[in-house]
């Protein structure tokens, strides 16, 4: 096992900042994921621990041992970092066992033990019975197993994802899910999990890096992102949370503040020491907005879409008061919303995004 410490990294491509300042520390036997959109720059901080990319600023340390600085670089093969590909990259003319061991052939060891290795390694992903068989004779799932063993037999100090289960199937992704949650379990390695699906990260990660532009957004567990976004990126980014225009009117005992959204008055939570502010933002999820009858407190607009997704649907809702402002909450069946309909909505309840966070 091994910890990894991430040290005001930066990362520039001529004019381009892939990085900018990132400092992330991974303790050991951490799993840590870091999810963001498409260009954040998650793959390029994936490379550079990997030790293929050199950084521009700052330091890379894994289990206390300088491996990056803009002065020095240690070569992949010396780092003892083991990489899980999400296009599995096996050799498609050996046998699983051989594609297994084929490192440790390389490497120079001994027969007896490389067969001893690759053995457990193959305990370890429960693919024991398939070690003569080719990778064309696999299932997506178990060629992602191999994958996984090949890089376990090496005793990677670290172990990196990246993107692993992007080219599975749904149903496939679900099991692997488990597969790599119980793998974490039993071994106590130090994960660090490349992906851009939320589902993924916050099912197995111990905590989750959010990165946006090459900047970290935040670094948080699953519970605090979704609950405590620091920021209007995040509060949107994790599960398409709404953004909101709100004034804070007073700032109440036991974290929470009183606000006005939309013209509805209402209590949301907060962090301690807020005050009384314009212009700031709540994030609201689709769980906290409802319909009200009659003319109860809230605000109205008029139903822009309603999408049936079976057994419930999306309804998606434009307010009167704001009518560039995009809202959607869930409605079990029987759905009753259509397109074009009048209504009345109140929202329940938020979190008040801090002020200064950036966006």
């Amino acid at each position: 096992m091994a910890g990894l410490s991430i040290q005001n990294v930066t990362k520039t491509f001529g004019t381009a900042k892939a990085l900018d300042d990132v400092s992330i520390e991974v303790a050991d036997g951490e799993f840590l994921a870091v999810l963001g959109p498409s260009g954040c720059g998650k793959t390029t901080l994936l490379r550079m621990i990997a030790g293929f990319e050199t950084v521009s600023g700052g330091k890379i340390d894994i289990g206390g041992r300088e491996v990056s600085t803009p002065q020095m670089n240690i070569s992949p093969e010396k780092r003892r970092v083991g990489i899980v590909f999400q296009n599995y990259a096996l050799w498609p003319h050996m046998s699983v066992e051989e594609n297994i061991g084929y490192s440790l052939k390389v490497a120079g060891v001994s027969k007896a033990e490389r067969e001893a290795r690759v053995t457990a390694a193959l305990e370890l992903v429960n693919m024991q019975q398939y070690g003569d068989r080719r990778p064309a004779n696999l299932s997506g799932g178990q060629r992602q197993r191999v994958a996984l063993a090949r890089c376990l037999v090496a005793e990677p100090r670290l172990v990196l994802f990246d993107e692993p289960l992007a080219n599975l199937d749904v149903h496939l992704r679900a099991s692997m899910e488990d597969e790599f949650a119980d793998f974490h379990k039993r071994t106590g390695t130090t994960i660090l999990y490349i992906t851009h699906d939320q589902a993924e990260a916050m099912a197995l990660a111990d905590r989750i890096a959010v990165m946006d532009h090459g900047r970290l957004m935040q670094l948080a567990t699953p519970r605090e992102l979704y609950h405590e976004p620091a920021n209007e990126m995040v509060a949107s980014f994790i599960s398409q949370g709404m953004v909101l225009p709100a004034d804070v009117e007073t700032a109440e005992k036991g974290g929470e503040c009183k606000v006005t959204v939309l013209g509805q008055e209402l209590v949301v939570r907060c962090r301690k020491g807020e005050k009384p502010r314009k212009n700031a933002r709540i994030c609201c999820r689709a769980s906290q907005i409802e319909a009200v009858k009659g003319k109860g407190a809230g605000f109205d607009g008029t139903i822009t879409r309603a999408v049936y997704r079976g057994g419930s649907a999306r309804v998606e809702f434009e307010p009167e008061a704001a009518p560039n402002l995009g809202l959607h909450f869930d409605q079990p069946d029987p759905v009753s919303f259509e397109a074009g309909q009048r209504t009345r909505l109140r929202i329940t309840s938020g979190w008040l995004i801090p002020a200064g966070e950036g966006a």
